[in-house]
């Protein structure tokens, strides 16, 4: 037996032997209600691993209904998944929605035993801007100052690993390279590179690697338009050189957003590398 679920337009497909909770708030910023879609295994004796989906959109667009069917095909492959939204630009620039994603981590960690979660086993992944963001996680686990003040400040935003789909990792380097930056990133962080420098280091993932930082895969095609390439060769060089678990899956000729056979390649090594290191990590 299966049911249908109307979301935003579509219809999503769920097992019998899954559980679809949607529009579950996990913070309140400024009153904009941030929400969370779960699902999960009906049944589990134990504790599980979770993975936390971040969307894409540039900062300033997207939603998290996209990776509803994600998270159905993860829950029968034995995980709690969440897709969350968070604060988008202009209205709302970094630090904000480094924010948010902290406090659903954080969230999810204070609510582990109401979703049978392992809060020692909670992974991320994200595309684009979600990928920087999960790439943000990953390397800033123990930094206070982006923590903000969302809630469950007992908890720690630290995750256990992260794959970062074609997620930029230098914002000071993103200029001539990628077809939006220009338009994009003054949105997001208040300036372009000569008004607002600081902030375009501030937020690079590339500045905060230290051997401390989570297990990581990347993802990334050769011919990104909007992400180039060379932005995931530097994350994975700069956390070989500290130590950091890295792998990086390179699909030649493959754009921003993979198709096909290499949507196929990319989905199952997202999932090895879950399964090594939230299933094999009890």
């Amino acid at each position: 037996m299966t049911v249908r679920v109307n979301v935003i337009g579509a219809d999503l497909v769920i097992p019998d032997n899954v559980l679809f909770e949607k529009g579950i708030e996990y913070a309140n910023p400024d009153d904009q209600h941030l929400q969370a879609n779960i699902a999960r295994p009906k049944s589990s004796a134990d504790p599980l691993p979770c993975i936390i989906c971040i969307h894409g959109g540039g900062f300033r667009a997207g939603n998290r209904e996209g990776y509803n069917p994600l998270l159905i095909r993860l829950a029968e492959h034995g995980y709690v998944a969440a897709t969350i939204s968070y604060r988008l630009a202009p209205k709302y620039q970094f630090p904000a929605a480094v924010y948010d994603v902290k406090a659903a981590v954080r969230w999810f960690k204070a609510n582990a035993k109401k979703y049978n979660i392992d809060p020692e086993r909670i992974g991320v992944t994200g595309d684009s801007a979600g990928g920087h963001l999960v790439q943000f996680l990953g390397v800033t686990g123990d930094v206070a100052q982006f923590e903000g003040d969302e809630g469950n400040s007992d908890q720690s935003s630290r995750v256990a690993c992260v794959v970062n789909r074609y997620g930029p990792s230098d914002f000071t380097k993103s200029y001539g390279k990628s077809v939006d930056a220009a338009e994009v990133l003054p949105l997001w962080l208040g300036g372009n590179l000569e008004t607002a420098r600081q902030k375009h280091i501030l937020s690079s993932p590339l500045n905060w690697v230290t051997p401390v930082a989570a297990p990581t895969l990347i993802l990334h095609g050769t011919d990104d338009k909007y992400v180039a390439y060379e932005q995931g060769v530097w994350m994975r060089d700069r956390l070989q050189a500290c130590g950091v678990d890295v792998e990086m899956l390179t699909l030649e000729g493959a754009g921003h957003g993979f198709k096909g056979a290499d949507a196929e390649k990319a989905d199952q090594a997202m999932l090895a590398f879950f399964d090594k290191h939230l299933k094999s990590a009890k």
